[in-house]
């Protein structure tokens, strides 16, 4: 093999001299071909005018810099009717007139740009051996010529944030061939329409539920079928089963609490069963009335500085105190040691009903319940038992009305039992899950309308959803009703996503890569170097 075929030059072209030098390496190549085109008439001429030397940057070899001199040729050209009466020969396979790099070397800075970013390409490269600037690898990318979007049939349409909850753009997929196909620089429902309307060919509209991009396709392709897509069908769903968890939970604490407070009234020795705590030691009361007494004193020196006329402030640097915490005192006007004690969650509180119930039967040894616990998986001491039954010498233990699982549920944890297949849940899931459908019919009612949409989404049953809509309407859960009226709006564009297996998931793997991009930028790039990055992004 040859020199010249080992570094790939195109034919044409002839290695005269290698040169290896402290910098990297230096090869003098000559030109040879026998004729050349003028670059004006096209008319071909083997008569050499003279010879020029031109210094080019190639790609680097083994690590080292690589520096061409290329030898090239002017002729004059033959034809009488030509303008140009000499030109120099081009060698459009390898470097462009008048350029200082060559192409392959151009496309590798532009690869290493669409694949970092300005300055960080720049420190890349440097490692690769090509010797470049954030601005040469920026300027590259620019040139990149807008790649034709050509025919698009499916299109998926989605927003992507330039600043989450401020500033907005629009990107294109074309979901057959699975590329991006544009960007626009907001999500107006005219600029979308524009370019939808630019591209009749369009079919099929995969959206999410927003009201712009609806509107846009109507309007820009009428003649195409919109599709929702079923990711925010179920997100929309879900956060619909929050609400209404939030309004029910809500109602059940506000209950109980109710009924607390009655049974405390009417007794001071009941005690619900998720408040048993162990009986405190003497050592403990002792340390706790000491730091209550100091709490109270303190509070006593803050209220008499306010009544001084002191800020928070000066209050807080007299008495080395933080200024959130005498705010805090102050507007809430009571002293800090009136709050009741937190129950913390403990491993005994598992065990606490099998314990109550051995007791009430008969068997007040601590030793034996402990033994018995400790079959059933406890890994608590024995005098941890003893100290929770030292509570129920002073205080009758009273079995919870409801479920004890319920109160570590929130609204934002609880939708996904309801959200979840009830195969895939974990045994206690499954308990919490009937834990909730037994304490409210509402909920149980919520669950099997939410359990049935999601049936019909994923094995794609759209005939289904005007049976599911009469249902909810039926159901008097105000949070699902709302759901279902937003989707009565867009019922088409639903009833075709829980129909046909096309949806907006390629193009939310996109939005994904474009943030990556984004990133890469460092927030400091506008929209245009944006837009040619994601468009030839590799």
């Amino acid at each position: 093999m040859d020199e010249t075929s080992l570094l790939s030059l195109p034919e044409g072209m002839r290695i005269e001299q290698i040169q290896i030098t402290e910098n990297g390496v230096i090869i003098e190549v000559v030109a040879t071909s026998a004729t050349s085109c003028c670059p004006l008439c096209s008319e071909a001429s083997a008569s050499i005018h003279c010879h020029y030397r031109r210094t080019l940057r190639d790609v680097p070899c083994a690590g080292r810099r690589v520096q061409l001199f290329l030898t090239v040729r002017k002729f004059s050209c033959r034809n009488p009717y030509c303008a140009r009466k000499v030109f120099a020969e081009r060698l459009p396979a390898f470097v462009e007139p008048w350029a200082r790099m060559t192409i392959r070397y151009c496309q590798q800075i532009t690869s290493i740009g669409l694949s970092t970013c300005g300055k960080g390409g720049a420190k890349l490269a440097a490692r690769l051996g090509i010797q470049t600037s954030g601005q040469t690898i920026l300027r590259q990318i620019m040139d990149l010529p807008d790649t034709p979007s050509g025919s698009v049939l499916l299109l998926g349409i989605d927003e992507f944030a330039f600043r989450r909850g401020y500033q907005f753009g629009t990107v294109l997929v074309d979901l057959e061939g699975h590329r991006v196909v544009d960007l626009l620089p907001d999500r107006t429902c005219d600029s979308a329409a524009h370019w939808i309307w630019q591209h009749p060919d369009i079919t099929v509209v995969s959206r999410d539920r927003g009201s712009e991009y609806a509107a846009a396709a109507a309007l820009g392709a009428p003649q195409a079928m919109q599709i929702a897509d079923r990711f925010h069908l179920a997100k929309n769903l879900s956060e619909a089963v929050q609400r209404l968890l939030a309004r029910v939970l809500q109602a059940m604490k506000e209950t109980s609490q109710q009924s607390k407070e009655a049974e405390k009234s009417s007794t001071e020795h009941l005690l619900p069963i998720e408040e048993w705590r162990p009986a405190q030691e003497e050592s403990v009361k002792q340390i706790i009335a000491i730091r209550r007494a100091e709490r109270q004193g303190r509070y006593q020196q803050v209220t008499a500085l306010r009544e001084q006329g002191l800020t928070s402030h000066e209050i807080a640097a007299r008495l080395e105190m933080k200024e959130r915490t005498v705010r805090d005192w102050l507007h809430k006007g009571i002293a800090p040691d009136t709050r009741p004690r937190r129950k913390y969650r403990s491993d005994f509180d598992l065990y606490a009903p099998y314990v109550l119930k051995r007791w009430r039967e008969g068997e007040h040894s601590g030793r034996q319940l402990w033994h018995e616990v400790q079959f059933q998986g406890y890994s608590g001491s024995e005098r941890m038992v003893y100290r929770f039954l030292e509570t129920l010498k002073s205080k009758e233990i009273v079995p919870s009305a409801g479920l004890s699982r319920l109160p570590r549920y929130t609204s934002r944890t609880a939708v996904w039992l309801f959200m979840r297949d009830p195969k895939k849940l974990a045994s206690n899931e499954q308990e919490d899950l009937a834990a909730f459908r037994l304490v409210d019919q509402t909920l149980n009612t919520a669950y099997l309308l939410v359990q049935d949409f999601l049936h019909m989404l994923h094995h794609r049953e759209g005939h289904r959803l005007d049976g599911w809509l009469e249902q909810v309407a039926q159901s008097g859960l105000p949070e699902l009703q709302s759901f279902a009226a937003g989707i009565e709006r867009d019922k088409t564009a639903v009833q075709a996503g829980l129909t046909w297996h096309i949806n907006n998931g390629q193009t939310e793997g996109h939005v994904t890569k474009l943030k990556l991009i984004k990133r890469q930028g460092y927030g400091r790039a506008g929209f245009p170097l944006l837009r040619k990055r994601v468009l030839h992004a590799l």
